[in-house]
């Protein structure tokens, strides 16, 4: 049978919020890419610019090769987004920009000699009709390299955040809140209520997220409070939280985002280890209170048959 080897194209490096260096499969070539001025690297670790539609601006980057070798970069840009884990990447080159990537215009690529560093123009135009608010991007250096039949594609690069004048919304809403109670058979502890929901950003700017629960019961409130990191417009992201609260019957839970309106969930329920303490003292009670009748009932039969026979002696 023939055995045919498979090329797999791999996008390798998430865009680190400070220039990072980055080595491909052969380990021959080392380099970075980082925001410029015309002379080279200008401290900056990411591009931030707020520009008025349809207007085109010049910006610069600079890859520094740390390798002994020269080698030729691949320059892309394409839009951004955040991973699961909330970490700015670009999209791979398999995927077609339609957003903050299509804005910008690079050179196809960059030969850098041994331990130099090229400085790069590109430039951001914004379209006429475009949507106020953020639309991020990244721009990266690429190169390729082997690992045995597998072709692999290394990127470093940084962030290009963009946004066009407009106005600006700010606005979270939450959805598909689910809350269960977790009792707690330790009678001298709480139980909980446990929540899970998602977090989307419904506005038109990034935003960092605060998701805020309010679990209110019978006998007390209890409220505690989640990062759930920066959204990115039209993100999304599942959050859950746990708040701990003596309850009896109905428990209503509130969670509130921040730049959110709140929403509600109500769930029942019956304490059973706490009500099989109570069941158990009320238990003790009777039996002391029995008890202590009986032994009053006996007292007083001795104290008349003591009586009794006091009365019957010559």
């Amino acid at each position: 049978m023939r055995r045919v080897a498979v090329a797999v194209i791999a996008a390798a490096l998430l865009l680190p919020a400070v220039p990072a260096a980055a080595a491909p499969a052969s380990g021959s070539v080392t380099w970075t890419v980082q925001p410029a001025a015309k002379n080279g690297p200008d401290g900056r670790r990411w591009i931030e610019r707020t520009l008025d539609p349809g207007t085109t601006v010049t910006e610069h980057l600079a890859v520094r090769n740390f390798s002994d070798t020269g080698a030729v970069f691949t320059l892309k840009a394409a839009d951004g987004y955040l991973t699961g884990k909330g970490r700015f990447n670009m999209l791979p080159s398999d995927k077609k920009s339609v957003d903050g990537g299509t804005w910008i215009s690079v050179q196809k690529s960059v030969t850098v000699g041994p331990r130099q560093t090229k400085v790069v123009p590109f430039t951001i135009t914004v379209p006429a009709q475009v949507s106020p608010g953020d639309h991020p991007a990244g721009i990266a250096a690429t190169i390729a390299g082997r690992q045995g039949t597998v072709q692999v594609e290394s990127r470093v690069g940084f962030r290009v955040l963009l946004r066009a004048s407009g106005e600006i919304r700010s606005k979270t809403t939450a959805g598909h809140l689910q809350a269960r109670y977790e009792r707690s058979w330790n009678p001298f502890r709480p139980g909980a209520v446990a929540l899970s929901y998602t977090a989307a950003n419904t506005g038109n700017v990034r935003l960092p997220v605060q998701g805020r629960a309010e679990a209110a019961a019978l006998f007390a409130t209890r409220t505690t409070a989640t990062d759930l990191g920066e959204l990115l417009p039209g993100g999304i992201t599942t959050a859950s939280a746990r708040v701990d609260v003596w309850a009896l019957g109905r428990v209503t839970t509130t969670v509130t985002l921040s730049q959110g309106e709140p929403v509600t969930v109500t769930t029942w329920f019956v304490p059973w280890p706490q009500l099989l303490v109570l069941a158990a003292l009320a238990a003790l009670v009777l039996l002391w209170r029995w008890r202590r009748r009986r032994l009053q009932r006996l007292l007083e039969r001795a104290r008349q048959e003591g009586r009794t026979l006091g009365v019957r002696a010559p």
